[in-house]
């Protein structure tokens, strides 16, 4: 990376700290104030009231840092950020999937209601000529029509949408994804100044969040993201995730595999939500309705304490992108490397429910 990328990086990574070290302490006395808690179920691991907005603070971050960028690569001889169609798109896209976040942690929002309005969201991108065409050869498929490809693209979206919400289940677990699924994103779009100062701002606002959210002792600097937080996390990612198709941003010249990336990058999450849907469904529960059957649940059932299952899962996502790059560079096809990581996830989540011993661990 040269100089004038990197310095706006910096820049951006830093005021997005900035913003949220002040930020994260002013949103848990509001929710002191107000009282704003997630408070404990039998659903949920946790058992005390903790403040539920803390991701609240990525929008703001994520702006202060595109501009400090912005204006730090200006006062290196660059010229400002010039933001596409696409980019404003994402933008209204995640005001409106991050306002419902809000309205859903204030006042509970029915799942079908969410569903809709996260549907709006999603036909946003399409709109803006951001639409999967080529599968690139996953089922034998390469190129797609058109409006296949727009309604695979929503669908697309809302899973990555709830998948990333939906893993938010034990502390630093969506957060340490996303920080790691964003540096991905950071370093694959380093041709592209703009995008990739986003994804450093919303990487320094996420590192500070996971230090509160998982070393923060409850009632005093602990808070947890809420849906205003995981909802748009995983909006940011699954624009990133269908960008990246756009055009070759790869590393290295991977050909017709490109897709490989994005599908390793968010492979944890999306399988976890899929099997979860489908394990509903089988055992005759509606695919919207709560319970305790994610791989963060299966782990702390067979006797995982909440860090050791963190630990495991970020682990597990570091393992399998070290999978795929091997495979690809043994040149398997794209089919064989993602079925390869399926069989690895069925794999160890058989392993985990057969030992199964109804531990429930404290957050």
């Amino acid at each position: 990376m040269t100089e004038l990328l990197i310095y706006p990086l910096l820049a951006s990574f830093l005021s997005a700290v900035v913003v949220t070290l002040i930020g994260l302490p002013f949103i848990i006395r509001l929710c002191r104030y107000f009282d704003y808690f997630d408070v404990p179920n039998e659903r949920k691991v946790h058992r005390k009231p903790v403040p539920r907005l803390g991701g609240l603070i990525f929008m703001p971050a994520a702006v202060v840092g595109l501009f400090v960028a912005s204006r730090t690569q200006v006062l290196l001889g660059g010229e400002e950020f010039v933001f596409g169609v696409s980019t404003i798109a994402m933008t209204f896209g995640a005001l409106i999937i991050y306002f419902i976040g809000f309205v859903d942690d204030r006042k509970g929002l029915k799942a079908i209601q969410k569903f809709v309005i996260q549907t709006f969201a999603a036909l946003i991108l399409p709109l803006c000529n951001l639409v999967i065409t080529d599968l690139n050869g996953i089922f034998g498929l390469h190129q797609i029509p058109f409006w296949i490809g727009y309604v695979l693209t929503v669908i697309v979206i809302i899973t990555i949408v709830n998948a990333i919400n939906l893993i938010d289940g034990i502390d630093g677990l969506s957060s340490g994804l996303c920080i790691l699924i964003l540096l991905a994103y950071m370093v694959l779009f380093r041709e592209n100044p703009a995008i990739a100062s986003l994804d450093a701002a919303i990487v320094g606002s996420l590192m500070v969040f996971w230090c509160f959210n998982v070393f923060g002792k409850i009632g005093g600097s602990k808070i947890f993201m809420g849906d205003a937080g995981s909802l748009f996390l995983g909006y940011v990612c699954a624009y990133m995730s269908i960008k990246s198709l756009m055009r070759p941003i790869a590393p290295v010249d991977c050909g017709d595999e490109q897709m490989l990336i994005s599908i390793t990058l968010l492979l944890i999450p999306v399988l976890d939500v899929m099997r979860v849907a489908i394990q509903r469904r089988l055992t005759g529960h509606g695919i919207f309705e709560p319970d305790k059957t994610h791989i963060h649940h299966i782990m702390m059932n067979a006797g995982l304490s909440m860090h050791v299952t963190l630990a495991c899962i970020l682990s597990l996502f570091l393992l399998i992108c070290g999978i795929n790059y091997a495979l690809w560079q043994c040149h398997f096809l794209l089919p064989l490397i993602v079925l390869t990581d399926i069989a690895i996830y069925a794999l160890i989540c058989g392993v985990l429910m057969a030992a199964k011993v109804n531990y429930r661990g404290e957050r």
